[in-house]
């Protein structure tokens, strides 16, 4: 009566156990450890967190301190950085580009 289920579920766990031997090798196979994590994760983010704060807060400030720097340096030569900037070189006598070759077949 249990004979087909068995011939049905016994190579499945086999299988299944074999598996888990050869992940095993590879990638740990246990469960994660939540416990461990509780308020000290919950803590780190937040250190984390501050940290990102005041990382942007202190870019923001030298952003704030370049464009300062930049504008006392526009003023200092007295024309606008972008009039500075050269034309593109556009030769006079561009060449006209070769025939089309057409191969018959």
């Amino acid at each position: 009566m249990y004979k087909g289920v068995i011939k049905r579920v016994l190579p499945f766990f086999l299988t299944f156990a074999g598996g888990l031997l050869v992940a095993s090798f590879f990638v740990t196979v246990t469960a994660p450890n939540f416990a461990v994590g509780g308020r000290s994760g919950r803590y780190t983010r937040c250190r984390e967190a501050k940290r990102y704060q005041s990382e942007y807060f202190e870019l923001k400030r030298e952003n704030e301190r370049l464009r300062r720097e930049l504008d006392s340096a526009r003023q200092n030569i007295g024309a606008d950085l972008n009039e500075m900037v050269p034309p593109p070189f556009v030769p006079e006598n561009i060449p006209p580009p070769p025939p089309r070759v057409r191969t018959i077949r």
